[in-house]
């Protein structure tokens, strides 16, 4: 039976994924990590700090925030513990930090857990090589109204998805148009932010060209998709003896 550590334990996504590894057969929650003791408590114990916990643990989960990767990251490294990063939000000093982790521990990172999306991503890169330059890429995402990071690592995993298979050398990523004034340029791939409400995740992809316009869009229901990826992840990386940076593709793989 797998053993799994939740850090941000006590947040929404927290408690969704406490909820979904309850239900499954192959896993033990061992530990939670979180400044928040929740109400109902789990049944499992919960740390303030990930270094109180020495206990066995085969993987960690992260959905928390990214201010709690500067005791997660060393912690996971010294305990020799893979590690899925499903919070979005990083800095890029911290996306470094991440990628030096990766060269003593697996570490899995994605944007967005979900498998739809990942499959997005691989039909925007479809998409992408065969309208070329023909076609003005736009990406509109939205979000609940307490979501912190705009625009979302999923739509920045979408944009870099779409950079990845233009024919452009270089490629502007322009958030808004209010102080551009001037018209739109081929190699620009426009990204807007919606947050209200209670939605839990929509990205669309538009591709505009002479006459035509396709769209692509996915859209999450619930939460529990993201929790059922994690668990996905968290069960592939288990598995890993070598060190290495991973993702849902190779998951999916």
């Amino acid at each position: 039976m797998m053993k799994l550590v939740i850090s941000g334990c006590s947040g929404y996504m927290g408690r969704v994924l406490t909820r979904v590894a309850a239900a499954d057969a192959e896993i033990e929650v061992v530990a939670g990590f979180d400044v928040v003791q929740p109400n109902p408590l789990p049944e499992y114990p919960i740390y303030t700090f990930p270094h109180v916990f020495i206990g066995e643990a085969d993987v960690i989960v992260d959905f928390s925030v990214p201010a709690a990767l500067a005791e997660l990251l060393p912690y996971a490294i010294e305990r020799k513990i893979p590690l899925v990063l499903c919070t979005t939000g990083y800095s890029p000093e911290q996306l470094t930090d991440i990628e030096h982790a990766a060269k003593s521990i697996p570490v899995f990172r994605s944007g967005n857990m979900s498998l739809g999306i990942n499959l997005l991503i691989d039909l925007i890169k479809r998409a992408c090589a065969v309208l070329g330059e023909s076609y003005d890429v736009e990406i509109i995402e939205r979000h609940h109204k307490r979501k912190v990071d705009a625009p979302s690592g999923t739509a920045l995993m979408l944009a870099q998805a779409a950079a990845s298979s233009l024919p452009h050398d270089e490629i502007e990523y322009v958030y808004e148009r209010e102080s551009k004034r001037e018209p739109r340029k081929k190699h620009e791939i426009g990204i807007s932010a919606l947050r209200g409400g209670t939605i839990v995740g929509e990205h669309e992809i538009i591709f505009a060209g002479l006459d035509e316009v396709i769209e692509l869009k996915h859209t999450a229901a619930s939460r529990d998709v993201f929790a059922v990826g994690a668990v996905r992840a968290a069960k592939f990386l288990a598995n890993k003896n070598n060190p290495g940076m991973y993702n849902m593709g190779d998951v999916l793989s």
